[in-house]
């Protein structure tokens, strides 16, 4: 896979500052070094100082689920960090539920317990 620098430069540009910091910190292990120091880059531009991205990753690996490669297991719906597994049906065309399967979500997108909404499709699943 042919890296592409001035694209990502651009990516990095229009980023908001919680991704850049997702992915200097728990998705590190997984980055390019030359994105990564463009990140870091960028984030120094942006006033975001070491002390900062040490918080931030203190505080992502003690709700991320972390995976054995030392990255975080990224949400099902974004890319953000997962914070919780739940069963769900996968569904076909967003409709037809065909089989069980695990989705990891994020802060954002966990669904709620099945018992805060009892009319809910998942809590008849």
């Amino acid at each position: 896979m042919q890296f592409d620098l001035k694209r990502v430069a651009e990516y990095i540009r229009r980023a908001d500052t919680e991704e850049l910091l997702d992915r200097v910190t728990v998705y590190r292990e997984g980055m390019e070094p030359a994105a990564l120091d463009l990140m870091e880059g960028e984030l120094d531009r942006r006033g975001v100082s070491r002390a900062d991205i040490a918080e931030h990753d203190a505080k992502r690996r003690a709700s991320a689920i972390m995976l054995s490669d030392g990255t975080a297991l990224r949400c099902s719906c974004c890319s953000r960090p997962a914070v919780k597994h739940a069963r769900r049906w996968y569904r076909a065309f967003g409709l037809l539920p065909v089989f069980p399967k695990v989705f990891a979500y994020c802060e954002l997108h966990a669904p709620k317990p099945a018992s805060a909404n009892p009319n809910s499709p998942e809590a008849s699943e």
